[in-house]
């Protein structure tokens, strides 16, 4: 299966390969880590988020979603079909988009205690990406409004204090705009317990 990936934003719910990818949205990521339909056709107008669909031939077979911020990438959300995972098209996915940005790369993961939350951070940690030591609180992305804690990665190195603040920053005050939240406090960095 070494046939190339495109990747082929999308702009509306009528482009083609919507309703899969959405599914594979829904399906793939929980609740408090997803917004609704609504706030995500808003996002699509917003020129920092890109939508794109991961296409294999004619077939799509993965999403990243992503945005632009001052200086980093923060890849928000990537996913496989079902159907096509185990096949490298995460990794050469994310690969192509680590060597197309002109600065960090920057996403989420949970904190890798078990399961599939290690297998994760595994497979990032191969592709060349790093955990930043802080303590990170995000929000869920629609009520219920569960903080939750989550595990900052960078590529290809750590990011400064300053990136990192920037970084969080940007998904309080510009990707959470499009979410179920009016005034975002979250994400946060916490102080380390003593």
């Amino acid at each position: 299966m070494q046939h190339d990936l495109r990747f082929i934003p999308f702009r509306s719910p009528a482009d083609a390969g919507w309703d899969e990818a959405w599914s594979l949205y829904r399906d793939s990521f929980p609740p408090c880590e997803r917004r609704s339909a609504e706030h995500h056709i808003r996002a699509l107008a917003d020129p920092a988020f890109t939508a794109d669909g991961i296409w294999l031939g004619d077939r799509l077979a993965g999403l990243l979603f992503h945005w632009r911020g001052e200086g980093f990438r923060y890849a928000e959300h990537l996913a496989v079909a079902p159907a096509l995972r185990g096949h490298n098209i995460g990794s050469r996915a994310l690969e192509a988009y680590c060597r197309s940005s002109d600065g960090p790369v920057v996403l989420e993961i949970e904190p890798p205690i078990e399961g599939m939350a290690l297998r994760r951070l595994h497979f990032y940690r191969r592709l060349g990406f790093v955990e930043n030591p802080c303590h990170y609180i995000h929000p869920s992305y629609e009520e219920p409004f569960a903080p939750h804690p989550l595990v900052v990665m960078s590529y290809p190195e750590p990011l400064t204090p300053a990136q990192l603040r920037r970084a969080i920053d940007f998904v309080r005050e510009r990707v959470l705009r499009y979410s179920g939240h009016e005034h975002p406090t979250l994400p946060r960095l916490e102080e380390p317990e003593q």
